[in-house]
């Protein structure tokens, strides 16, 4: 079944331990203040430990948590001077004074980054809501195909972005399209939307692949022209287009301009669908057209077809080196296409290190 996996946090071990010494980090002050003080001669004040600990608490930690990292200060203070008399002198008031002023300014820092984070919450739910509305996972199975989804944002908790993916059950066969649109944000989800609902309607009425290619042609230049006016659109979008006609073992691919697809075999061995002429991407019509040409293929049952965006195809490494799927995924047998998926997300972010610079969109379709 297809799985959404992008923008989901991921913690390293460095990470974790990171957050643990936050967590740590107020308790330990407030026991450094109070070992100071003890140890050293009256007058000697440990009032910059006691006021860093609600400070520190104050952006990772709940109001009740900040507030009570502030009493454990002033609590430390009485219980440290009461090791030279029962009596506090001004000084001591001071220092008192002094972190409960801290801890009522720290109370405000939390207030307001709270108050930022929920404002936060609330941006990435709606564009979240916004991304799932336009590119929404597709079934498990379509046409008798098993399908395995994925849309990885390149940031943790983005969802916004100009990778695509679709799958249609249509009478000419099961079509699908992977595409990239330039730019990211709403003006990207816009033209997202636009390509899969162009693809959508032009998969049930056109016969062939050229004619949907050609549909969202179209469709983007229409975009583009009530754009010109607001911006300076100069949007366009790579993408490939399959279709797996019902009861034959082939594959139809149109490509423009986008990575190249990949048909892996049940024996291990793969084939890469590249065009016989090279195209440019949809919406660059105004600098030359060619006609739209679809190879075929054999798609034998077991075999598995994978389309993928250039987040795939141009993660780098730390010395800059490209991961190659093609030579990466050769001599390979995955149980399904999700398992297939699953392994190169993984790959791809140990390959990265977890710095991965673009979005990355994959589907992968398998016959029985």
């Amino acid at each position: 079944m297809g799985q959404r996996r992008g923008g989901r946090h991921r913690y390293t071990a460095d990470t974790v331990g990171v957050r643990a010494f936050l967590r740590l980090l107020p308790v330990l002050l407030i026991l450094g203040g109070a070992a100071y003080e003890y140890l050293t001669p009256s007058g000697f004040a440990g009032s910059p430990l006691f006021s860093a600990a609600p400070l520190v608490a104050a952006p990772f930690f709940s109001l009740g948590s900040t507030i009570l990292a502030g009493l454990g200060s002033i609590a430390a203070i009485v219980a440290v001077h009461l090791r030279y008399t029962n009596a506090f002198h001004s000084d001591v008031i001071t220092e008192m004074a002094t972190v409960a002023t801290v801890c009522v300014l720290a109370c405000f820092i939390n207030r307001i980054v709270r108050r930022g984070d929920e404002q936060l919450a609330s941006a990435r739910q709606i564009a979240e809501a916004a991304q799932f509305a336009v590119l929404p996972e597709p079934a498990g199975r379509i046409g008798g195909l098993a399908i395995a989804a994925r849309y990885e944002a390149a940031q943790a908790g983005a969802f916004i972005g100009g990778d695509l993916y679709a799958v249609q059950d249509t009478p000419h066969g099961v079509r699908l399209v992977v595409g990239d649109v330039r730019g990211k944000g709403m003006g990207a989800v816009a033209a997202v939307a636009v390509v899969i609902g162009a693809f959508r309607e032009a998969a049930e009425q056109e016969g062939s692949l050229e004619a949907v290619a050609q549909r969202l042609e179209r469709a983007l230049a229409r975009e583009g022209t009530r754009r010109r006016g607001v911006d300076d659109y100069e949007g366009f979008t790579t993408a490939v287009l399959a279709e797996l006609p019902h009861g034959l073992d082939l594959v139809r691919v149109l490509n423009r301009g986008h990575p190249d697809p990949i048909l892996l075999h049940d024996d291990g061995t793969l084939r890469v669908l590249g065009p016989d002429e090279a195209a440019l991407p949809l919406g660059m019509s105004e600098l030359g057209s060619w006609p739209d040409r679809a190879t075929e293929a054999e798609f034998p049952p077991a075999a598995t077809l994978l389309l993928y965006t250039d987040g795939l195809s141009e993660a780098r490494d730390g010395q800059g080196v490209f991961y190659d799927p093609a030579a990466r995924l050769t001599g390979r047998i995955f149980p399904g296409p999700d398992a297939l998926l699953s392994a190169l997300v993984d790959e791809v972010r140990e390959h990265t290190g977890g710095g991965a610079t673009d979005d990355m969109a994959l589907l992968a379709v398998r016959r029985p």
